[in-house]
């Protein structure tokens, strides 16, 4: 077995520039992540107890910061991505993101019109205990209440109240005042 969890470690791709922070909790469980944080200034917080799986965690930016509660399970292929400057990524403690879900505080490449840029990026947070179904993409600006639940492939484009299941493309809230178990 310590040999397996040897050739694993060594399975992850991590490159970090200098001039940037990681903090890592105790009991995390990486798998086949890879983790890119390019830039200066940048800060990566994994909490206790955090398990990656096949994953992509990426900054290219300065000043950014993605945060990852306690207790929090990434599934496979899901992609956490800041690239714009001082923006920030916050997931809350015991969640739940299924496999290929996409959390992107940016567009990716600005567009201007007349000059002036009008897809500005803006930051994302995710409360705790929050499950995401998946398929699930969430964009920049969002914010999802603790509680609630993101249905299979939803696109979320609009903040989520707490306790709440929304779904479809862009997602709706269908259900209020729920409760769920992992």
């Amino acid at each position: 077995m310590n040999s397996f969890r040897w050739i694993d470690y060594l399975r992850n791709k991590i490159r970090i520039a200098s001039g940037n922070r990681v903090t890592i909790g105790k009991a995390l469980k990486m798998s086949k992540t890879s983790i890119k944080i390019k830039g200066k200034g940048n800060h990566l917080i994994i909490g206790e107890r955090v398990k990656l799986r096949s994953s992509n965690i990426e900054i290219f930016a300065d000043n950014a910061l993605v945060s990852i509660g306690a207790g929090t399970m990434i599934g496979h292929h899901c992609h956490i991505s800041v690239l714009d400057h001082e923006r920030r990524i916050v997931i809350g403690e015991e969640c739940g993101l299924s496999r290929h879900v996409k959390v992107m505080c940016s567009d990716g490449h600005p567009i201007c019109q007349n000059g002036k840029q009008i897809n500005e990026a803006r930051d994302i947070v995710l409360g705790d205990h929050i499950w995401i179904g998946d398929s699930v993409t969430i964009l920049k600006g969002v914010r999802i209440g603790s509680g609630s639940v993101i249905g299979i492939n939803a696109t979320v484009t609009r903040s989520i109240p707490e306790a709440s299941i929304a779904v479809g493309n862009p997602a709706k809230v269908v259900k209020e005042n729920i409760t769920w178990q992992p």
